[in-house]
């Protein structure tokens, strides 16, 4: 009897257990479709007061609702949220990768279109890596720092903009709160002293041997990391020592024409042009000139094949603090005396300045290098690959030289052509280089064109 009553019981039991599951399924599966439907309308619900007005339409409680956010990955303050991938940009042909050289924005700094947020340098200038966003915002992350080596593409920092960057300000502005003193230290209970084992007798002072030289300490020394610019510089002298069959004649040049010539006009030149006329103009298009003549200069070997270069973009060699670089005169054949002196002026400064870009830079067929102005007498330059030759300028220095028959004081300057002994011939770069010793000694030549 008794076992008949507690199987009725436990049967009864289960039925109601059963029914309780089947309702809570039931009240979950109901949740679940209305809280569905709520997410699926969050693009126009403002804030979260108005989201839980919406779930109390639908039922549910304050605590259901805030498990079901935390569960859905979202949160009661939750605000719209748009990211802006801050990428390195496109840096020039043939360049793909830089160094990080300055990181000028951090975490939580606000920022708006065109600001700088980093520095690359390349082995040929320095880029800015900008936000170009339209809207402004805040940094939420920094992904990279300095001295890190980044790719064209890749990701530099990322930033939020609209009701995010709005709430990221504020929150990255708090100061962190203070940490709590560390408790004092406990004491410690002092030891007994030991007593002191007894001292050794001292040794007996050695005899003396003489004066002994002092020990020698370590020599004070500096060790600084190579700038990419400097590294990549490097690669390509020694690869061009490697690749090339380099060869240097020399001669010199009476300057006396070229200086009486900037003497008379100096100050007309400069009044009407607004620009000094310097000796570079004056090489620039005797260069210029004598490529036109000797056009093997200004080839190069590609493959199996010699490539004839029929413009003449001559390169201009300038010293940076971080390093050298060439920016490129175009059609210098084309240019008058002002302009290429304006153009050197222009590319000179920005390249002292860090501002000179890759377009400035690319291409070149020929190079001018002036180290007189350091006080160079007389150097074998190194080609600047992939051309095949470049002109060293050296100091101007007043010297004894037989003129008519008389030994004559003369401003002289020696000259140096090295050039690739692949392509060009001795007799063609002797031929050069004397071609422009004629048209330097008597500028008059370039207006006749003989």
């Amino acid at each position: 009897m008794a076992l008949r009553l507690f199987g009725r019981r436990a049967g009864q039991l289960g039925s109601s257990l059963a029914q309780a599951t089947r309702a809570a399924a039931v009240a979950t599966g109901e949740l679940s479709a209305s809280c569905s439907e709520l997410f699926s309308r969050q693009s126009s619900v403002a804030s979260s007061s108005h989201v839980r007005e919406e779930l109390a339409a639908f039922g549910v409680a304050d605590a259901r609702f805030r498990g079901l956010l935390h569960m859905r990955g979202l949160q009661t303050s939750a605000l719209a949220m748009d990211a802006f991938e801050v990428q390195v940009p496109s840096m020039g042909e043939s360049i793909t990768e830089g160094t990080i050289a300055n990181v000028l924005k951090k975490q939580g700094d606000a920022v708006k279109e065109d600001d700088i947020i980093a520095q690359i340098e390349t082995d040929k200038v320095t880029i800015d890596v900008k936000y170009t966003g339209k809207a402004p915002g805040v940094i939420s992350k920094v992904l990279i720092n300095a001295a890190d080596l980044v790719k064209v593409g890749q990701q530099v920092a990322i930033v939020e903009t609209g009701g995010a960057a709005a709430a990221a300000a504020p929150a990255a502005a708090a100061p962190a709160a203070a940490a709590p003193p560390p408790p004092p230290p406990k004491p410690v209970a002092a030891e007994p002293a030991k007593p002191a084992a007894p001292k050794a007798p001292a040794p007996a002072p050695a005899a003396p041997t003489g004066p002994s030289s002092p020990t020698p300490g370590p020599r004070p020394e500096r060790r600084v990391k190579m700038t990419r610019l400097r590294m990549r510089v490097a690669e390509r002298l020694k690869g061009a020592q490697n690749t090339y069959a380099m060869l240097s004649t020399f001669n010199e040049v009476d300057m006396s024409a070229a200086i009486e010539l900037r003497s008379t006009y100096k100050e007309t030149f400069l009044e009407k042009h607004n620009v000094k006329l310097g000796f570079m103009s004056v090489f620039v298009k005797a260069a210029a000139h004598a490529l036109q003549e000797v056009p093997s200069v200004n080839a190069v070997i590609e493959g199996d094949e010699i490539i004839f270069r029929d413009f003449y973009d001559i390169s201009i060699a300038v010293a940076t603090p971080k390093g050298l670089v060439v920016p490129v005169l175009r059609r210098a054949d084309e240019l008058s005396f002002a302009d290429v002196e304006k153009n050197i002026n222009a590319l000179g400064k920005k390249a002292r300045d860090g501002t000179i870009g890759i377009d400035d830079m690319a291409g070149g067929t020929f190079t001018i290098s002036n180290g007189g102005v350091y006080g160079s007498l007389l150097s074998t330059p190194i080609i600047n690959p992939p051309q095949s030759a470049i002109l060293g300028m050296h100091a101007i220095v007043d010297r004894p030289v037989v003129v008519k028959g008389k030994i004559e004081i003369r401003p002289m300057m020696n000259i140096a052509l090295t050039y690739d002994h692949r392509l060009i011939d001795g007799r063609e770069a002797v031929t050069f280089l004397r071609r422009i010793k004629d048209v330097v000694e008597d500028p008059r030549r370039l207006l006749l064109d003989i």
